[in-house]
């Protein structure tokens, strides 16, 4: 099967809608789209303009990734996960550590649902450990063990929650890959371009060495929404991840079917 390239890596490019505004959102979105065909609301925006956010993105024909992380009783993120099937998000995610019976039960609400109103049914996808934590941060709260061992537990976790996938820093990307995530989409964090600062993240990888790593879909942020040519900066991540599948023969035949 021939794959172009460029037109497949750049559809697992998530840009970050990070403002406070509903129309400085939509700008970013006007600017970069169809370059750009996917964007992630997190909690700033959604409180903001609530699910307006949404609709904004997809009139624009682009899809979300709802980045809320609900964590909290099962039946309550069940409802939840239900309400952002409706409103037509691609993902949504959940925290992994909120226990594997609230992922179950947010699965099998969400499918349900799904199943019953004729809706799509997003992409459920678990954090693992946030891109800003390191080892000092997760003792402090009681995790002894080692950062990258912990993700690998969370990640599997989700798996046998029948999560879709995983949120994880571009660090621990292959150790997932190793230790029982096959088959599990990987939505990475904490990448920059290798002229960007790495603002508040703390474990970071390149476009390109993050796709190498096994990495399905990118969140860019700051480093695109804060150029004085966002586009340029769009090419510029995109020709890197090219150039991270073209050098992972497993990365081709990933994008091929994801």
């Amino acid at each position: 099967m021939t794959v172009r390239l460029p037109d497949t890596v750049r559809r697992r490019l998530i840009v970050a809608l990070d403002v406070d505004k509903l129309r400085d959102a939509e700008k970013i979105v006007e600017r970069l789209h169809p370059d750009v065909t996917f964007f992630k609301i997190g909690k700033q925006l959604f409180l903001h303009a609530g699910p307006e956010s949404i609709r904004m993105v997809r009139r624009h024909g682009a899809d979300v990734f709802l980045d809320l992380k609900f964590h909290d009783i099962p039946t309550t993120v069940a409802k939840a996960g239900v309400e952002a099937a409706r409103l037509g998000v691609r993902f949504f995610n959940v925290h992994a550590s909120g226990s594997i019976e609230m992922m179950e039960r947010t699965r099998l609400e969400v499918a349900a649902a799904a199943r019953r109103e004729g809706l799509r049914r997003p992409k459920i996808l678990a954090v693992t450990v946030l891109t800003s934590l390191g080892t000092r941060d997760l003792r402090r709260v009681g995790v002894a063990d080692a950062l990258e061992n912990q993700v690998v537990r969370l990640a599997r976790l989700a798996k046998r929650a029948g999560m879709d996938g995983v949120v994880a820093s571009p660090l621990e990307v292959a150790s997932i890959r190793r230790h029982g995530g096959k088959g599990l989409l990987i939505v990475t964090p904490g990448v920059r371009p290798v002229t960007a600062s790495r603002d508040d993240q703390k474990r970071v990888l390149s476009p390109g060495e993050a796709i190498r790593a096994g990495a399905d879909y990118l969140v860019v942020g700051r480093p695109i929404r804060d150029a004085s040519d966002p586009r340029a900066v769009v090419r510029e991540i995109v020709a890197d991840m090219a150039r991270g599948v073209v050098s992972s023969s497993r990365g081709v035949r990933r994008l091929v079917h994801l």
